[in-house]
């Protein structure tokens, strides 16, 4: 099965430190991502391996809720999230690097391995339409969290 992958890198005024905290933080993600309209954390405990939710959001104009799940965690650098829907396996990896000394890059790579058969064919035909939707949400998480992080003054 081909996968297909999204990356997007996103410059945040702040040490790596709080970034981190706040691309983890699932429990506040319905405040300070506005492509989120709700989260149901289903583990107890903090963020790691393990780590399981519900996320709902809104995608080309319909709601959509994936149950997701940390399998990679190494902080503050590194986390790795999964999910199945539909037969298609996601795969996001956020990386945090230090830009400075009041300055992060996060990149979020974006990948899915479609299904074979028609639904496989189907993903091929849309993929570029559904590639662009994708950057564009990560795009706009990435915005929402250097803004909350920014605000705060890191």
């Amino acid at each position: 099965m081909a996968t297909s992958s999204v990356v997007v890198e996103r410059l945040i005024l702040a040490p790596p430190g709080p970034v981190w905290d706040a691309l983890t933080d699932i429990w506040g993600w319905q405040r300070t991502l506005s492509g989120v309209e709700k989260v149901e954390v289903l583990t107890e405990g903090g963020f790691g391996v393990g780590t399981r939710w519900r996320e709902t959001r809104r995608m080309l104009g319909k709601e959509a809720t994936e149950e997701m799940y940390v399998t990679v965690c190494e902080p503050p650098e590194r986390y790795v999230v999964e999910a199945d829907s539909h037969g298609t396996h996601y795969v996001s990896e956020f990386t945090v690097v230090p830009a400075g000394p009041e300055a992060t890059t996060v990149r979020l790579t974006f990948g899915a391995e479609p299904p074979g058969g028609f639904m496989g064919l189907l993903a091929k035909v849309l993929g570029p339409l559904g590639a662009k939707a994708v950057r564009k949400a990560i795009a706009r998480d990435l915005d929402d969290v250097a803004a909350a992080v920014e605000r705060r003054g890191g």
